[in-house]
């Protein structure tokens, strides 16, 4: 009798396991299906998602969300995960463009290496950019590790 050793990963909390499974076992599968929804508002911890297609009001729980909700912008069209028909994740794009709020002056002198200082976006977050970038820029950020990538 042979084994098939799988990972499994939960769908809803992320985490992985290895099981494995004989060639006699039954297997009950999921139905997951992707879905492209505009981000629109949000009403407390719920996050309204619109169907540009049939206007249908998705929402989403901002703990189903997770660290995500940082980088959604109003108006924008994402891809969302949904299992048995309940959203579980969102799909950021690899970059996402976003206005700098608070910028210091970049100090002068010696920027033979990559200098770099401290701005916060106007989600609130603060990530480390290069000294020319000033208060009102346009800048895209890396989504999978949140860090500069250039001016827009």
């Amino acid at each position: 009798m042979g084994f098939i050793q799988t990972v499994l990963r939960n769908l809803s909390t992320s985490a992985s396991v290895t099981v494995k499974f004989r060639s006699t076992d039954n297997i009950e599968f999921c139905h997951t299906t992707n879905r492209q929804l505009e981000f629109s508002y949000i009403d407390g911890d719920i996050y309204h998602f619109i169907d540009p297609n049939t206007f249908d009001d998705v929402m989403v729980s901002a703990s189903t969300l997770g660290e995500d909700t940082k980088w959604l912008i109003e108006g924008t069209v994402y891809t969302i995960l949904f299992v048995d028909g309940s959203p579980v994740s969102v799909e950021l794009p690899n970059n996402i463009d976003m206005e700098v709020a608070e910028a210091a002056e970049g100090l002068a002198g010696d920027t033979a290496t990559s200098a770099t200082k401290p701005v916060t976006l106007v989600n609130g977050e603060v990530i480390q950019v290069p000294l020319f970038v000033k208060r009102g820029d346009k800048i895209r950020i890396r989504s999978e590790d949140n860090t500069y990538v250039s001016r827009v």
